[in-house]
């Protein structure tokens, strides 16, 4: 579904991302894992087809980018970014905002469908937001904020969803909440491309891992064979055990940074 090949991306002679090669099929959800500033959030970008590689190939749903219109493409796939949710309306109403996801719109300036509203309560209701359907986006929590871009990027039914760091601000109480709502889509035909840097945010529906570490791919595969304790030594430079619980990975330093 997804096919990163020998991609590189060079901005203003930094290279951002050095010969990446990922593969992604049909039935596998994928985890992101590095550092800040290790290239995870460029690679979601270029699924998305906002940033072009400066050599290599991108394919997305057996479509070549660079042959075909990118804009159609973002049609079939769901994103969640701080980024993007800053370009919404805070004065809109909460079922309005979550609607604007069946046509990637920011905003409505027109007359909205009565089935396009009756499917943005059906989604908030999916994440247990159907109470707050008529509050306006700026008066919600961070948490609820989260949930509202979940029922807006599965608005328009996506065969792939992007999130880059969709848990980064909340508390625990709130995180644990999202996380629960994204490990149900496990139950829906689509796949999941996570980015982040906590590991424990690695919840079951995950089947499979790539750690990326200025700009390179380390190691990628099954989650339980790519999330050694030597493979996060090398991204993280942090001594630290694994520890396996209901299909989760916690992890927990036994030493301190090498100096």
């Amino acid at each position: 579904m997804i096919d990163l090949s020998h991609v590189n991306f060079i901005r203003e002679e930094r290279t951002i991302l050095n010969d990446v090669n990922l593969h992604m099929n049909p039935g596998e959800n994928w985890m992101i894992l590095g550092k800040n500033g290790s290239g995870k959030t460029t690679i979601l970008e270029m699924i998305n087809g906002y940033t072009f590689p400066s050599s290599g190939h991108i394919t997305v749903l057996d479509q070549l980018y660079g042959t075909v219109d990118v804009r159609e493409m973002r049609k079939s796939i769901g994103y969640i970014s701080q980024t993007l949710f800053e370009k919404l309306s805070l004065t809109d109403p909460v079922w309005e905002v979550v609607a604007t996801g069946e046509y990637s719109y920011l905003r409505f300036y027109e007359d909205i469908p009565q089935e396009v509203i009756d499917k943005a309560h059906s989604k908030l209701e999916s994440v247990q937001l159907a109470h707050l359907s008529e509050q306006l986006l700026g008066s919600l929590s961070q948490g609820e904020r989260k949930k509202v871009m979940l029922a807006r990027a599965l608005m328009s039914q996506p065969r792939i969803l992007i999130m880059d760091e969709p848990c980064a601000g909340l508390d625990l109480y709130e995180r644990e909440k999202l996380l629960d709502n994204i490990n149900d889509l496990r139950k829906q035909d689509i796949m999941i491309v996570y980015v982040t840097h906590h590991t424990e945010e690695i919840m079951p529906l995950f089947t499979h891992v790539a750690l990326i570490d200025e700009g390179q791919i380390i190691a990628s595969g099954l989650k339980r064979d790519v999330l050694t304790a030597d493979n996060l030594y090398r991204i993280f430079q942090i001594p630290l055990q694994i520890n396996w619980v209901d299909d989760r990975p916690w992890i927990q330093v036994i030493g301190s940074f090498n100096k």
